[in-house]
């Protein structure tokens, strides 16, 4: 008898069903066992050292605001419900479920990498953004350092860059970010979802609490780093009705632009959300996944270019006027300077030629 799965304390994903790519599939059956039984042993996390031969990343995706990026991680141990990178996972041979969250994998030489590629001749700056997949400030960094040492890089060669997190631990290279503020090379957007505790628990179980993310606004902003605050997933019927709290809230902590994306269902997201709307939520559940297809044509997903980040018809409409309104009564809509290059310039290594002029 096929059973529905119980919650992984500190974990997002209620189940770990096989990536789309393999040959076997794997479902829960119930065993007999009960929670009055000895626990098995505790789902821990893990971290893979990936060798990759490239950190810079490019798109070329009309709806997303940055076509060169650089992801220090695959798989984040936030555990967000939604996270849209969590099918990218299955290309590992791995769950998008609860492995995406345990079994990380991450590049050690991300820093020499990108010194590499900065110093190629053919190199053409460009703003860089960091985290545009999987969060660069998650819990492994603390130890891993990964992301810091890419920062050091950028701010040695005057190199414009974004960074995206929902973590704290973002403060921890405040020293970075305040001198890259000072020479205009940095923006930083930070992710608050929801203002709620329990809400923000059970949808990032391993995410800084939405009091701290405010706080990191606070200080960043007072290093004098430019902030943005985004909005990331508008969930219809579930966190809608939090937009105008969370945008006033993180003006008055000195955030000086905001954004917003609607929730996007891609792939086996679609099947580990509903999962977790009816285990954490199930009085809503079926609303929320209506409202959900009333912005998506009648499914739970529409890739459309264009309309994937907002949705469409009257509920997004809404959604997004109200948006607008809000972001202009709390002083959020100063127009984005463009991305500054001219300062960009390679640093003297040892062995290199010294110039005459």
């Amino acid at each position: 008898m096929l059973i529905r799965p119980l919650p992984i304390r500190g974990r997002g994903a209620r189940s770990n069903a096989s990536g789309r790519f393999e040959a076997d599939t794997v479902e829960a059956f119930d065993d007999g066992w009960t929670q009055d039984d000895a626990e098995p042993a505790k789902f821990v996390t893990t971290a893979t050292p990936e060798q990759a031969r490239v950190i810079i990343s490019r798109n070329d995706s009309p709806d997303i605001g940055f076509s060169a990026s650089i992801n220090p991680y695959r798989g984040c141990e936030h555990g967000c419900i939604y996270c849209y990178a969590r099918p990218a996972h299955a290309f590992m041979g791995l769950s998008p479920g609860l492995d995406f969250e345990s079994k990380l994998f991450f590049k050690p030489h991300a820093a020499s990498l990108l010194e590499a590629e900065l110093r190629n001749p053919r190199y053409k700056p460009e703003r860089i953004h960091i985290g545009g997949n999987t969060d660069p400030y998650q819990p492994e960094e603390r130890k891993l350092g990964i992301t810091r040492g890419l920062i050091e890089v950028l701010l040695r060669f005057h190199h414009p860059f974004s960074v995206i997190t929902k973590s704290a631990l973002i403060l921890r290279d405040l020293d970075l970010l305040a001198a890259a503020g000072r020479e205009g090379l940095v923006r930083v957007a930070i992710s608050v979802t929801s203002l709620d505790r329990k809400l923000a628990r059970s949808m990032e179980p391993r995410a800084a609490t939405p009091e701290k993310r405010i706080e990191t606004i606070r200080q960043l902003t007072a290093a004098g780093v430019p902030v943005t605050v985004m909005f990331a997933p508008a969930i219809p019927g579930l966190n809608d009705h939090e937009l105008d709290a969370v945008l006033e809230r993180a003006a008055h902590a000195g955030a000086t632009g905001a954004g917003y994306v609607t929730l996007r269902l891609p792939l086996e997201i679609k099947d580990l959300f509903r999962e977790w709307l009816e285990s954490d939520h199930p009085d809503r559940a079926r609303r929320v996944m209506s409202l959900v297809r009333q912005m998506r044509g009648g499914k739970d997903y529409d890739a459309q270019w264009g309309s994937r980040m907002r949705g469409h018809g009257p509920i997004a409409d809404l959604l997004n006027a109200r948006f607008k309104a809000a972001r202009r009564r709390y002083g959020l809509n100063a127009p984005r300077l463009p991305t500054d290059i001219s300062a960009f310039r390679i640093p003297h290594q040892t062995g290199d030629q010294i110039d005459l002029f």
